[in-house]
């Protein structure tokens, strides 16, 4: 049967025709809907949401030595997190076959940096598989189950934001019966204490080996040979943007990326006029092939800054002398309509962000939805390095430079649970001066409302322990812990007052949920009494889109503000901080009016 699903939809479907008995993970884009679709569709596979990457990959080693197929799924980040068993496993060796997928995000369209993962698979010695459409993220899966039991390792699966978001057409085919075969005792394999370590780093060298006669053979380096002068070495999503432009060129794709098929790239170019190397972001195949002696340029054409496409690959093969003229044009971005990414109307991460804002302190920000308080009109956040670091760059920031209003670090309830716990740890072992403000949503947001520990549910959608964050403060030693009505703006801010003037680490946990997930929630709207307003413009300056300028203006012709009522959800932010009390619910103001 054939189907129109995206990369990562596909992936899904890989785990079950590959037999995969446990997939785990933390989301994170562009990797996130691969496990919702298998908890969704493929219940047959245990899936879960795991606090972090790394607890995710060690879950997953647990299944693999299990002797179980296991698929590991995580954005690029996320194996920053997660590489010290990454790197110990590639040592060690699987026991059912598993997949790490590691899903980049060039032009980082969500993230924090652009790296490109393939240099993870290098550096651990471990092969790893590069989709270049729906279809081969699919297969891949099978595939490198495959590899990693042929070679006793584990195999990274390199996607990219296009090839995971992007929709194709899929052949479906049959699930095998997932492997019985149970745990098998091999304490000199499993057991990395240095006397076996330096054994096993030998059978890595081997490995290796092996490996790069398997690159130099396998189907997944093919060349598609139209007999023209010119050749194109590449993979992934850049194979389809090269074609796109130049389908009467000869190429070499790369499917199988570490090691690089370096004779047969060598052959390769031999037979060439002109090749070029076309690839996305670092100049991974370019430096491997330069390193062999082989005389080819890419990056020179190239960029390694952003994602490529149709456009930017024509340019490079223009620049190349390869093509004339560069027929398609792109968007630039002056002209697009602006779309600036702000808080939803009636989140409660809103007016703890006012609070702070107004109390002049400085704000170390975290990885979550409330990223976006640095932006206009908030303006209030100072750091944002990556998941947890929050709290940790609070605390070094008040060691040496101590604000005489205090010092705040703002994190999300999921991204606390995922790193934040060991960085208060931290602030109470070390006595840190410092305030720490748990935003609890009671979601994973900002990737699309997912599970976590302080939810009550699995991934599956069993009822489960919700971690309590007061008790959990209270047990790592804050003697100071307080929770908030965020809604209750002058409430927020008096708390807030008195904690960061505080000595000692304390601790403020809003809890209002998510407007948006699991439902969204609308209360009864709220509206601007046009005679009363007097054009202050506070309303203006929380950032909610539900609140917008309207036609009619002041005598000193300052616009008077208008609330959209199919956007507001009756938070009341706006009403408690309108000065002349110009913003009433709706039905107090039709009593108003009469």
């Amino acid at each position: 049967m054939k189907n129109f699903l995206s990369g990562n939809e596909a992936v899904a479907r890989g785990a079950l025709e590959a037999g995969i008995r446990l997939a785990a993970a933390y989301p994170g884009t562009p990797s996130t809907e691969i496990l919702e679709n298998i908890a969704d569709k493929f219940p047959s596979i245990y899936s879960q949401w795991s606090p972090n990457e790394k607890v995710a990959f060690e879950v997953g080693i647990g299944a693999s030595l299990g002797g179980a197929r296991t698929l590991v799924t995580m954005k690029h980040v996320g194996l920053n997190v997660a590489a010290d068993p990454f790197m110990t496993f590639a040592y060690t060796g699987v026991g059912g076959g598993f997949v790490i997928v590691s899903a980049d995000d060039p032009e980082m369209h969500s993230s924090q940096n652009e790296q490109d993962n393939r240099f993870y698979a290098k550096f651990a010695q471990i092969p790893f598989l590069e989709p270049s459409d729906s279809q081969e993220s699919k297969d891949f899966v099978k595939l490198a189950c495959e590899i990693s039991e042929q070679f006793d390792t584990p195999v990274m699966l390199r996607m990219t934001t296009r090839i995971s978001h992007s929709k194709g057409i899929v052949q479906e085919g049959e699930p095998i019966e997932p492997s019985a075969a149970g745990f098998k005792r091999d304490m000199n394999k499993y057991v990395m204490i240095l006397s076996n370590a330096r054994k096993r780093h030998a059978v890595v060298a081997e490995r290796l080996e092996k490996l790069q006669k398997y690159s130099e053979e396998t189907e997944l380096n093919f060349v598609e040979d139209n007999g023209s002068d010119i050749g194109i070495i590449t993979g992934g999503i850049a194979y389809q943007y090269a074609k796109d432009n130049l389908p009467e060129a000869d190429y070499l794709k790369i499917g199988f990326g570490f090691p690089l098929p370096i004779n047969k790239i060598r052959k390769f170019v031999d037979t060439h006029k002109t090749t070029l190397i076309i690839e996305e972001l670092e100049p991974y195949y370019e430096e491997q092939i330069k390193a062999a002696g082989i005389n080819i340029e890419g990056k020179k054409y190239f960029s390694n800054l952003g994602e490529l496409s149709p456009y930017k690959v024509a340019l490079g093969l223009k620049e190349a002398g390869i093509i004339d003229k560069v027929a398609m044009a792109e968007f630039e971005p002056e002209q697009l309509f602006p779309r600036p990414p702000v808080l939803c109307p009636g989140c409660p991460h809103r007016a703890p962000f006012m609070a702070l804002k107004k109390l002049k302190v400085p704000v170390t920000g975290d990885i979550g939805c409330y990223t976006l308080a640095v932006l206009p009109p908030l303006n209030i956040m100072d750091t944002c390095i990556c998941m947890g670091a929050s709290i940790g760059n609070a605390i070094g920031m008040e060691k040496v430079n101590p604000d005489e209003n205090g010092t705040a670090a703002v994190i999300g309830d999921s991204t606390f649970l995922h790193s934040g716990i060991t960085g208060l740890l931290d602030a109470v072992y070390n006595k840190s001066n410092i305030t720490v403000v748990i935003l609890d949503n009671r979601i994973t947001a900002m990737t699309g409302g997912q599970h976590n520990p302080a939810t009550g549910q699995t991934l599956m959608g069993e009822k489960t322990k919700e971690v309590n964050l007061i008790e959990l403060c209270k047990a790592l030693g804050v003697e100071s812990v307080h929770e908030v009505d965020p809604y209750d703006y002058q409430a927020t801010l008096d708390v807030l007052k008195a904690e960061l003037k505080r000595p000692g680490p304390s601790v403020v946990i809003t809890n209002k949920p998510c407007v948006l997930m699991p439902k969204r929630i609308m209360g009864k709207p709220y509206e601007v009494i046009l005679d009363e307003c007097n054009g202050c413009s506070a309303c203006f300056r929380i950032g909610c889109p539900a609140i917008s300028t309207s036609t009619e203006l002041t005598k000193r012709n300052r616009p008077k503000a208008v609330i959209d009522p199919l956007l507001c959800t009756g938070c009341s932010v706006c009403a408690q901080i309108c000065k002349p009390e110009a913003i009433v619910l709706v039905e107090e103001s039709v009593v108003v009016g009469k």
